[in-house]
């Protein structure tokens, strides 16, 4: 309250106090039935904070409106006539200038290949339309939530928050990149993380020397279509790791969803270890273990990137790595869908480099190449 509000406070006299109201989400809606357009924007429109700003029939549509409006989320129907929700989902993530894409479709039951396909094309998440035995009548508040979940990241900010967050990132301080000969990648990753993996991935170096390991936050009925989709994207083989699985150079192995994915060490060779406890993050599968289990296996040679995601899941675990000698390197906001994870590491002073993910991997291939850091 300012001096003379609080002056006039002692006087009795009436005081408002006006508080700044937080943006609305802006919702596009995209979808061939008419009947689903406008049970999805009754739901939406009962919440406050949720705004339904367009609609759309088809992709086409879809694409004109976002050349002349500006949205948060794209909320997006897998089948439609002529270009699939699909199809469209690259151009649709490129035309909305950081617009989140939320894929709500019958295709995105839980373990189907179209849910994980989404993800990888940019999708910041995935949720089936309702049906039976599908959130119990629940679905308009699961779909607010996740609306809220997602959105916020695209939100533009003004006034003093935007002030604080510019404050914040002018702080960020950079570690100096290690030059050891590399022993390994380790990769966390949990919400819009598979975009930015195949991004990663695919600007690596066909040959690096060393394996690859990712933990993505995933149920465990996806991780076969996962493991599937990144070996199909990087051109490397690729596993969901098995307890006592030998560890390969070139190879990537990604943490089964029911279990953290650890190292031992056996003679000269290196086995999956893995291990179900609870993680302080609360994640199954968690980054720190990981992190913590290539520290003591790798050393100065391990690097953890540190992508798209929500919490600070990979925090404790990059500043043990940092601590032996290691390197970690994180996805920049812009390029996130939800900067947590990331920014956690970022701001915590742990990063040697907060870019896209693809020049996360050239900054690697120049460290793998022997370049002069800078």
């Amino acid at each position: 309250m300012s001096h003379s509000a609080a002056t006039r406070a002692r006087q009795g006299q009436n005081v408002v106090q006006f508080l700044p109201v937080a943006p609305l989400i802006r919702i596009m809606i995209v979808d061939d039935s008419p009947v689903a357009r406008a049970v999805l924007s009754r739901m939406i429109s009962a919440h406050r904070d949720l705004e339904v700003v367009a609609l759309a029939g088809t992709a086409g549509e879809a694409l004109d409106a976002l050349k002349a409006i500006k949205v948060d989320i794209v909320l997006l129907d897998v089948e439609m006539p002529g270009t699939t929700g699909l199809q469209a989902l690259p151009d649709i993530v490129r035309l909305g200038d950081g617009a989140r894409v939320l894929v709500v479709s019958s295709f995105c039951e839980e373990g189907a290949e179209a849910n994980v396909k989404a993800l990888a094309l940019g999708a910041a998440d995935t949720l089936p339309k309702p049906g039976a035995g599908n959130f119990a009548g629940r679905f308009s508040d699961v779909l607010a939530e996740r609306l809220r979940r997602i959105g916020r990241a695209g939100v533009e900010r003004t006034g003093e928050e935007a002030i604080a967050r510019q404050e914040a990132a002018s702080i960020v301080t950079l570690r100096a990149m290690p030059d050891r000969t590399l022993g390994c990648i380790a990769l966390g990753a949990s919400t819009g993380g598979l975009h930015a993996l195949n991004e990663f991935l695919c600007a690596l170096p066909s040959r690096i020397g060393a394996p690859i390991f990712i933990t993505q936050h995933l149920p465990v009925v996806f991780m076969p279509v996962f493991a599937r989709q990144i070996e199909t994207a990087s051109g490397r083989a690729t596993r969901v790791g098995e307890e006592g699985m030998v560890v390969q150079p070139e190879e990537i192995i990604v943490a089964p969803g029911d279990a953290h994915l650890g190292l031992r060490r056996d003679g000269n060779q290196v086995r999956i270890a893995l291990s179900d406890g609870p993680a302080r993050s609360g994640c199954k599968p968690s980054v720190d273990p990981m992190l913590e289990s290539v520290r003591e296996i790798y050393g100065e040679g391990a690097v953890a990137v540190i992508l798209s995601g929500m919490g600070r899941d990979g925090l404790d675990g990059s500043l043990k790595l940092v601590k032996s000698g290691g390197a970690v390197l994180a996805q920049d906001e812009g390029s996130s869908a939800v900067w947590g994870m990331p920014r956690a590491v970022a701001e915590a002073g742990l990063a040697s480099a907060v870019l896209p993910p693809a020049d996360l991997a050239k900054r690697l291939a120049a460290r793998i190449a022997g370049a002069a850091w800078k």
